[in-house]
């Protein structure tokens, strides 16, 4: 039984996804929260194996809860998938480098939403497809990485 923790400050948002949820034998909702440090205190309480968490929330948003989630050694197995209206690249890459397993858009139809939460309870990640082009190419139109600082360059001798 994968265990889901549902984050989003509409509980309108939240009771759609639990239902689409558990529908599902193989899942169960083990807990909600309407903003990020709720998320917080709730993952501590419930352990879940993945976490829905939506973007713009008050208190906390779910960046910097994904962040603060993952960071917590109790909670190392616990994925996170962000969903959210906003397909905003400054939301995009701040969830992956926060450490979300996944990004999809809340206009998620049901099967494809359970497929993404078995995927990443399984350890694996995912793109919504609306923005798996932008994420590819920022990858392969970015430039080094790991720029050589001219300092280094001073240990080398002529040879």
């Amino acid at each position: 039984m994968t265990r889901v923790l549902l984050v989003d400050d509409q509980a309108v948002v939240r009771a759609g996804f639990r239902v689409m949820l558990e529908l599902a034998r193989d899942l169960t909702v083990v807990g909600e929260a309407a903003d990020g440090a709720a998320a917080l205190a709730v993952a501590r309480a419930t352990v879940p194996d993945v976490v829905l968490m939506d973007v713009r929330m008050p208190a906390m948003d779910g960046v910097a809860a994904t962040r603060a989630l993952r960071r917590e050694p109790a909670l190392s197995s616990c994925r996170v998938i962000v969903l959210t209206t906003f397909d905003d690249d400054e939301y995009v890459f701040g969830a992956l480098a926060a450490g979300a397993s996944g990004f999809l858009l809340k206009d998620v139809g049901a099967d494809e939403l359970r497929a993404a939460v078995r995927t990443v309870a399984a350890g694996g990640s995912l793109l919504s497809p609306a923005v798996t082009g932008r994420v590819i190419e920022a990858l392969v139109t970015r430039r080094d990485p790991v720029p050589v600082r001219p300092e280094r360059l001073d240990v080398l001798t002529a040879r």
